[in-house]
């Protein structure tokens, strides 16, 4: 019980711990944080967010701001997406990579523009458990003498709301419209009539947006939208949605290890339009010879669930390992993700999972599992 104790108590909790707390939501430990794991039930959380709107605490996410002269061209040499091709008010998910070409994690890249002197800024999310890992890589691989870098981390909420209707809970709190702002778009803008960072992203599938604020402004608005009959959504049902719509998730699916072109992520690769980067002569090589796995989506049948961690067979031999898999709550059958020699990844593909030292039939399907129709 100490023990319990004293890991409770060095874990991070961020501004919006003691709303949970109120809400009666159970805590888990999640990448050095006590979050939400769920607050009314995972399926009830996970259907609010596909048919109205739930609303996530992510302020746990790592938070950077960077400003400097010729900013987006050092950033070119960290990831294989060509950020040139951002306008201001845009943004581009993408990965940092190592120079063997693995992923030291996927981030999402905020252009803000530049100013009269020439100095661009840019926002940057990165995830929780590897923000200080991060923050060195970045900081290592700048001109600190060109770019200033902040870590926003610490001071900032962030808050996802996700869901069809979203927009709508949203609007009542923004003065500016928040229409027109297309999907990966952002601007900042007055919430609650204080100033914020709203950008048309998210990790569920849905339309949706994610939300940047001070910590007082964080509290009025998650107590607003929860009035107003936002559901509270925890990491649980996080889980579900991104699965279903087959995002991968850092430490699971992708890692140091993993190459964007093995991980599905090969839209990310812009070998053509852009210079050197870390790890593009791996990245090529694989583009020329083609990878020897994939990451693939897996469905297997009734209620055998192919759980992170379980081998993936063919014709009785070990091929490969799941790397995410759940019961699927909208389409009401297991799904997961797993990585497989190349040759057996094709759609179709008949393979066995083993679960429980049984191996249960498995089929590869098409990705994302699910689809939104109702995004904005």
């Amino acid at each position: 019980m100490a023990n319990q104790q004293e890991t409770a108590e060095t874990l991070a909790r961020t501004p919006l711990y003691q709303l949970g707390v109120e809400l009666k939501a159970r805590f888990t430990s999640f990448g050095g944080w006590e979050m939400p794991v769920q607050f009314t039930g995972i399926s009830r959380e996970h259907e609010a967010v596909r048919n109205t709107a739930g609303m996530f605490d992510i302020s746990h996410m790592g938070k950077f701001t960077l400003q400097g002269k010729n900013l987006i061209s050092q950033l070119q040499g960290l990831v294989p997406s060509d950020l040139s091709r951002l306008q201001p008010g845009q943004a581009q998910y993408t990965v940092l990579l190592n120079p063997q070409g693995g992923i030291i994690d996927d981030i999402i890249v905020y252009y803000q523009g530049e100013d009269r002197t020439g100095t661009q800024q840019a926002f940057i999310i990165v995830n929780a458990a590897t923000t200080s890992k991060d923050k060195a890589w970045i900081l290592q691989h700048l001109d600190q003498n060109q770019v200033q870098f902040q870590d926003l981390s610490p001071a900032k909420v962030l808050i996802a709301l996700q869901g069809p209707k979203a927009i709508n809970y949203l609007q009542p709190f923004v003065k500016k419209d928040l229409q027109p702002i297309k999907a990966f778009a952002h601007l900042e803008t007055t919430i609650l009539d204080k100033p914020g960072f709203i950008a048309r992203t998210g990790y569920t599938g849905e339309d949706g947006f994610e939300i940047l604020v001070d910590p007082e402004v964080g509290i009025e608005l998650w107590r607003s939208l929860y009035d107003a009959g936002v559901t509270p959504c925890g990491l649980g049902a996080r889980d579900t949605l991104r699965l279903e719509a087959a995002m991968a998730l850092y430490g699971q699916d992708i890692d140091d290890k993993t190459t964007p072109l093995e991980a599905g992520l090969g839209w990310l690769v812009h070998l053509d339009t852009k210079g050197d980067f870390i790890g593009r002569s791996v990245l090529e090589q694989q583009k020329a010879t083609g990878v020897q796995r994939r990451l693939v989506g897996l469905q297997t049948q009734g209620r055998n669930i192919a759980r992170h961690g379980y081998q993936v067979l063919s014709e009785g031999k070990v091929v490969g390992e799941v790397t995410s898999g759940t019961l699927s709550p909208t389409l009401g059958y297991p799904v997961a993700l797993a990585y497989v020699p190349s040759k057996l990844a094709k759609v179709g593909q008949h393979l066995e999972v083993e679960i429980r030292g049984k191996a249960y039939p498995a089929f590869v399907v098409k990705r994302p599992f699910y689809r939104s129709s109702k995004k904005g």
